[in-house]
């Protein structure tokens, strides 16, 4: 989707070399019209690598079903849906590279919609991804998973 290019058009822009753009060097003025379905996840390096939802636009809360500023993988989803999270997220920050897909909305019983998402890496020392810029539309209909993006891994 066009939005999803145009955001990850953005995020590449701010890189440098193989530098990722920092968190500081995204400005969220530069995409006003996106801010509602754009989160931002802290990474937590500790035993277990930990994701916690730093903020969450006001679009996603229809998603949702509630507000998930703040809370953590397992505040938010069922326990499939985590684990399909955590792989995804997990191969974001250990591939150091932007990822795109999507995500059956069962989880919140229904089943015919699905999540289109986009998570990109950021990277306070430019190497080590220490938080992620996520952009989420819902789209509906079987056929969501066969449509395109037109976006390919950095």
């Amino acid at each position: 989707m066009r939005a999803h290019e145009e955001l990850f058009a953005y995020w590449a822009s701010r890189r440098e070399g193989s530098r990722l753009p920092a968190r500081c060097q995204i400005d969220p003025g530069d995409f006003k019209r996106h801010l509602p379905t754009v989160s931002l996840t802290d990474v937590r390096h500790s035993e277990r690598r930990d994701y916690r939802l730093r903020l969450a636009g006001t679009g996603l809360y229809g998603v949702y079903g509630r507000e998930i500023t703040g809370l953590s993988l397992e505040d938010v989803y069922d326990s499939a849906s985590v684990e399909y999270w955590r792989t995804q997220l997990d191969g974001v920050v250990d591939g150091r590279r932007p990822a795109v897909g999507f995500h059956s909305m069962s989880w919140r019983g229904a089943s015919h919609m699905s999540l289109l998402w986009l998570r990109l890496p950021l990277a306070s020392n430019g190497r080590d991804v220490d938080m992620i810029l996520g952009y989420d539309v819902l789209v509906g209909g079987a056929a969501a998973e066969e449509r395109p993006t037109g976006i390919r891994a950095a």
